[in-house]
């Protein structure tokens, strides 16, 4: 199964995030029940895997943050794949990230070798897009928003579909209220 943990945005933050991918107007927009922030992504796994990764993530105790995005980016090589959020890699969120990647290793988990770069992917390019040439882009440089304080993280599966990938969470664990 392909699965990942992420931190699920708040309903709060799509007021900010949805019109900026409008205007964008490059691209296919991530949908607004998908947007999320990876912190591991652990590629295909077994089931017997995911419920080890499960037992230690229940395990975790990490108290609740607010994350900042800050600018727009695109990532996933020449021709990059994909325009994002970039997110602050605030002391918390750099915390939780190593918290799960220590969970999935306890959990004999072997993870693809990826930098953690936090980002929230708002669009995904195919071969035709040209974000070089999209003038809303450069407008769009000096985004900034600061979500609600962070309540949970999830496990999720990524399904992939001819339509794009849907996501289905398969088990939320909360953080700590402050």
């Amino acid at each position: 199964m392909r699965a990942f943990i992420a931190l699920p945005l708040p309903d709060s933050s799509l007021p900010a995030l949805v019109p900026l991918q409008r205007q964008l107007r490059v691209g296919r927009p991530v949908p607004p029940e998908n947007l999320h922030l990876t912190l591991v992504f652990l590629d295909e796994q077994s089931d017997e895997a995911l419920e080890a990764l499960h037992g230690e993530l229940l395990r975790l105790r990490v108290p609740a943050f607010p994350v900042t995005l800050r600018g727009l980016s695109t990532m996933g090589g020449d021709p990059p794949r994909i325009l994002a959020a970039e997110a602050d890699a605030s002391p918390p969120l750099v915390a939780l990230h190593k918290a799960v990647t220590g969970a999935a290793r306890r959990a004999g988990l072997v993870l693809p070798a990826r930098r953690f770069r936090p980002h929230v992917t708002l669009t995904r390019l195919g071969r035709g897009d040209s974000t070089a040439r999209s003038p809303a882009l450069a407008g769009l440089a000096g985004f900034h928003h600061e979500t609600a304080p962070l309540t949970a993280f999830a496990l999720y599966e990524s399904i992939l579909r001819p339509s794009g990938a849907e996501y289905e969470a398969l088990a939320v664990y909360p953080l700590i209220p402050t």
